[in-house]
């Protein structure tokens, strides 16, 4: 989410060299060669058009989070925040972010924290806004996850996916479970297991055991990082949710949600040396 200004080219140039360092810790250096990358965008989706006189985004303001999914969301993001930081003022009985006055104090407590650091409210509300695209909009979701789909050749071993993303590129693989080669599958900074919210709206439906599909066949190795602070990541263990994920705390510093710190971690490194083994 949140990288809608940003293109593919763009993304690449950050995640590289991130991602070669994690690597590189891993004792793997030079193990990736220029083109072996891909970045599948689509944030330009999440982007209003250009309007002559009238280029830019949309200001949000607090009144502008929906009730419903968006104020349950961000309830549930400023109790993550205070329950790891004491920065972070906790939210009191009325937790629930009913209106736009409660909305607002929770934007404004989340702006303590790490991972909301340096955004401005507007910004939060668009993240917001961005979830519940994805996830209540069947058109947007589809051309999302179609952005996804169409960089599963054959020759695809390591899906690597942050944040938002690592829902949409679940989702991709499992509409192509029994087709793509896709050995390991390498989530960061994920939502995936936030039950209710997220968990229980994927595609396809968790089972009737409460378990989601797994997203590629009994070969596919499966490794979810999280750092103790990613608000985003409020599920750190996604194994109650999807069963043999192999789950990794990691210490990202004060910037909990970026992609930088957990592709320069040695052991996201060592879980995509794995699947290009």
């Amino acid at each position: 989410m949140a990288q809608q200004l940003r293109g593919k080219e763009d993304l690449l140039a950050e995640w590289l060299p991130a991602l070669r360092d994690g690597l590189d810790r891993a004792g793997v250096a030079g193990l990736l060669a220029d083109g072996d990358v891909g970045m599948a965008f689509y944030g330009d989706l999440f982007r209003p058009p250009g309007e002559v006189l009238a280029v830019g985004e949309r200001v949000y303001r607090a009144g502008d989070v929906a009730e419903g999914f968006e104020s349950e969301l961000l309830a549930a993001w400023w109790a993550a925040a205070a329950e790891t930081d004491p920065s972070v003022v906790a939210p009191g009985a009325d937790t629930l972010v009913r209106t736009p006055r409660t909305a607002q104090t929770a934007l404004r407590a989340l702006s303590a924290s790490p991972f909301m650091a340096g955004l401005a409210l507007r910004t939060m509300v668009g993240d917001l806004k961005q979830v519940s695209g994805y996830l209540l909009d069947p058109v947007t979701r589809l051309k999302t996850r179609r952005r996804v789909s169409e960089l599963l050749t054959g020759e695809v071993e390591v899906v690597v996916a942050h944040s938002l993303g690592s829902v949409v590129a679940y989702e991709a693989l499992c509409a192509v479970r029994l087709r793509h080669r896709v050995r390991a599958f390498v989530t960061v900074g994920s939502p995936l297991g936030i039950r209710n919210l997220i968990f229980d709206r994927l595609r396809p439906s968790p089972g009737a055991d409460g378990i989601g599909a797994w997203p590629g066949d009994d070969n596919l190795i499966w490794t979810n990082l999280a750092d103790a602070a990613d608000v985003v990541a409020l599920e750190k263990d996604l194994g109650p949710r999807f069963g043999r994920v192999r789950n990794i705390r990691t210490h990202n510093g004060a910037h909990a949600h970026d992609i930088r710190p957990y592709l320069t971690e040695r052991r996201t490194g060592e879980a995509i040396a794995a699947g290009l083994r």
